[in-house]
Order: structure tokens, then sequence, then C-alpha cells
């Protein structure tokens, strides 16, 4: 009955164009960190663009989820659609966790090799884009995944180098408090590119 049904109702589509919309805009929130932290000026002119990037990036997820409880035929599974979103949103809202900080704890200079892990994020988050554009063809889309996940392991032991290093330089235990966290939220955004690699391969995988 669902294959009759699937047939005779049409299909809605307009969701990948929606995913694009949502990608491009955590790999802006990514270019916008990037930028941040290699000028560092004006700070909460640019903590406040990454907010807007990420209070757009909840507009697109809340118009994505309003079109799903609308639409009866979609092109993906319905936790498919949810879960994406969700993974794509988490990005942003970590990269302006991250941001967030710097003001918060009235950050004043950038310890060297922090810009590189950003630099790092907006290498995933542009294959992550580059992997939704074509999730409805599936073209080549595993490579950009490998990728993703070749980033993630990029990301994780520069962290880890950065944050043995911050120890040892270090002597104020609250600028330490400050970098550890900051260095391991921007990680964690990493690492959510790579939860997003995960759901595309397992929405490739069940139409394969």
């Amino acid at each position: 009955m669902p294959g009759m049904l699937s047939r005779i109702l049409p299909r809605e589509d307009t969701f990948f164009g929606m995913f694009v919309e949502l990608a491009e805009n955590i790999h802006a929130g990514a270019k916008a960190m990037v930028e941040l932290l290699e000028n560092y000026t004006n700070v909460p002119v640019q903590v406040e663009i990454i907010k807007g990037l990420e209070h757009k990036g909840d507009n697109i997820t809340h118009a994505v989820m309003k079109r799903l409880d609308q639409t009866f035929v979609t092109p993906l599974d319905r936790e498919d659609i949810h879960e994406l979103c969700s993974k794509i949103d988490d990005v942003l809202d970590l990269t302006d966790a991250a941001a967030s900080r710097l003001v918060t704890y009235r950050v004043n200079r950038i310890l060297p090799g922090v810009a590189d892990l950003a630099k790092i994020l907006l290498q995933a988050t542009s294959e992550v884009a580059a992997a939704i554009r074509v999730l409805e063809k599936r073209d080549d889309i595993l490579e950009h995944c490998i990728e993703i996940n070749r980033l993630e392991n990029e990301g994780d032991r520069l962290s880890r180098a950065l944050i043995a290093q911050l120890f040892e330089d270090e002597k104020d235990p609250v600028q330490i408090i400050k970098w550890k966290e900051i260095i391991e939220v921007l990680e964690t955004a990493i690492d959510k590119c790579e939860d997003v690699a995960n759901v595309i391969e397992s929405v490739t995988l069940k139409s394969a």
C-alpha cells in the first residue's frame, strides 16, 4: 500500500534544497569563526555575526520540520530527515558556543594553533556541504564522507596536541580552564561533522 501511494501522490523534493541551505549555513559559520580567530578585533561584532547564522540555521531547521509535518511522501525516511537536520544544526550550535565563550571569558589574545583547528572545521563543513549538494543523485557522495572522517581524525590529533601544549606552557590555571574548554568545543563541532557524514552514509546505503 505505501508503495502504491508513493506512485499516486507527488513526492516533496524541496527538502534537498533546504538541506543544502542548512549545510552552506554551517560552512558560513565556520568561515566566520576562522575570520574571527585570525582577525581578533571588534570581537563582539564578529561573534554576533556567528550568532546570527546560528539563528538562521534554527529557522531553516524549523522550516524543514514544519514541511515534514505537512508532507505525506518524503524523499528520505522521516527519521533520517529529522536526524540529518539535527546533526547539521549541532555543528553551528557548537561553533557559536565556541565563539560566545571568547566574549564570556574575556579572551584578549588567541592561543597559537586554535585558528588551525577552526580551519579544519572549515574544511569539514565544506565537505559536508559538498556531500549534501549531491545527496539527491548520490554522485561520489561517499568520497566526501571519507574526507570528513579523515578531517575528524586530524582535528582530534590537533586538539590533543593543543591541550598538551597548553598545560606545558600556561601557568595560569584560569587560562588553562578557558582555553581547554574552547578547544574541546571546537573539536566537538568537527566531531559533529562526522556525525552528519554517518547519517549520509546510512541514507546512501539504504537506497543502494
